[in-house]
């Protein structure tokens, strides 16, 4: 009798699970990249090398898929390297709908490594995307915007600048005049917004860089975004939305104030699940606040071993279930601006001055605070981030980057 009284017991149990799960957590866990668990030593390496594989395959077939399109204008002959064009500015959907411009993706690029192909993979994925999209997408636009100091010599962008409209900031011979790298790409920043702007006036900008690939809900979140979420004022009087946070800086453990609401409201919500479980299951009575408790803590502590991303990845179900939560400062691979919102954007750009330990990225962020302004963060990532060779901070010969 003293026995099945002690298996019985409510501690007991959750000695049991408790025990349970650091035992097997690490070993569930470890192959998760962005959960604090995750084995560095037994994975990182092969992953990050498995990472670097896939990207040059993607390159590769994204740079086979533009030589056929190309071959079969017959404008030039195979193996040859295009001379950069700047084709007139025009639809992706001739025979489609004329009028305003809806939305223009604006791809910022420059050399980067050859090899990978990174303009040419995230330009193949937001055609591929405009294609999958339709009619709804018939007033899209897709432009490149070359910032390289020598245009000429970018072999990508010069064989998209027959598919796609393209703009140079510099035309010839590159006269250097800011004082740092980080200015220089703010300015570059600056200049693709601007042009954007001016040459198409849309309702939206999505300003991103060239190793930004989209994912491929992509645009059905964006019409939810402005036609659901901030139907009356465009991205609800904010200044813009990121559609991209690094996911290693996507944690629970955090001090941003609505992920920690986030974290507590899983607790709450699937602690009330469990207790009612246990408690059919062990046929009590009662609700007992001391089990709802130890659940609570016990899915909060679960979740955040297993990874906070990997749970927002759920979202993607639908795009109503999708998380806008204010904005944090870093970092700017894919940013939606409004027509009105970039012009503001602009003026703000103007008025920084960006140098090491201050990016465009926190500049914007510290200039939100300074003004009283509004900024959004999507969640989940809009697109996923495939560059690990860095033009702002550059790379060093022989070293082999890593996920993390």
């Amino acid at each position: 009798m003293r026995l099945s009284a002690v298996f019985r017991s409510t501690c007991l149990h959750f000695i049991l699970l408790l025990a349970l799960t650091l035992f097997l957590a690490p070993i569930c866990f470890r192959n998760f990249l962005y959960s604090p668990l995750f084995s560095r030593q037994l994975n990182l390496q092969r992953l990050s090398r498995e990472f670097l594989y896939k990207n040059l395959k993607d390159g590769s077939d994204a740079l086979q898929h533009f030589h056929q399109i190309l071959a079969m204008s017959s404008a030039f002959p195979p193996n040859t390297s295009t001379p950069c064009g700047h084709r007139p500015v025009g639809g992706l959907h001739p025979s489609g709908v004329s009028g305003s411009t809806t939305l223009v993706v604006t791809i910022i690029t420059t050399r980067r490594r050859l090899e990978y192909h990174y303009l040419l993979q995230v330009a193949r994925g937001f055609l591929d995307r405009v294609s999958e999209c339709g009619q709804d997408c018939s007033t899209f636009q897709v432009l490149i915007c070359n910032v390289d100091p020598l245009p000429e010599d970018h072999s990508d962008a010069c064989l998209l600048s027959q598919f796609l409209p393209m703009v140079a900031r510099y035309q010839s011979k590159h006269l250097d005049t800011a004082p740092n790298r980080f200015e220089q790409e703010k300015q570059d920043y600056s200049f693709c917004l601007s042009r954007t702007l001016e040459t198409y006036n849309p309702e939206y900008v999505l300003l991103v860089e060239d190793d930004a690939v989209p994912l491929k809900d992509i645009f059905n979140v964006f019409f939810h975004l402005v036609q659901v979420r901030f139907p009356h004022e465009p991205l609800g009087g904010g200044l813009y939305v990121k559609f991209y946070h690094p996911e290693r800086l996507q944690g629970y453990i955090n001090p941003e104030p609505m992920r920690i609401l986030e974290w507590i409201g899983l607790g709450g919500l699937a602690g009330m699940v469990l207790t009612w479980v246990y408690t059919v299951a062990l046929r009590q009575q009662n609700f007992r606040w001391s089990v709802f408790v130890v659940f609570f803590i016990y899915t909060m502590l679960l979740a955040e071993l297993a990874g906070r991303h990997y749970l927002l990845e759920l979202r993607r179900i639908s795009p109503a279930l999708y998380n806008i939560v204010p904005v944090t400062e870093c970092c700017t691979p894919a940013m939606l601006f409004s027509e009105t919102s970039a012009r503001r954007t602009l003026s703000y750009l103007e008025e920084i001055q960006c140098k090491p330990g201050y990016a465009k990225d926190i500049a914007l962020y510290q200039e939100l605070k300074k003004r009283g302004e509004l900024a959004w963060a999507l969640e989940p990532n809009m697109v996923k981030h495939i560059g690990m060779f860095s033009t702002l901070r550059g790379s060093y010969e022989g070293e082999e980057p890593q996920l993390l």
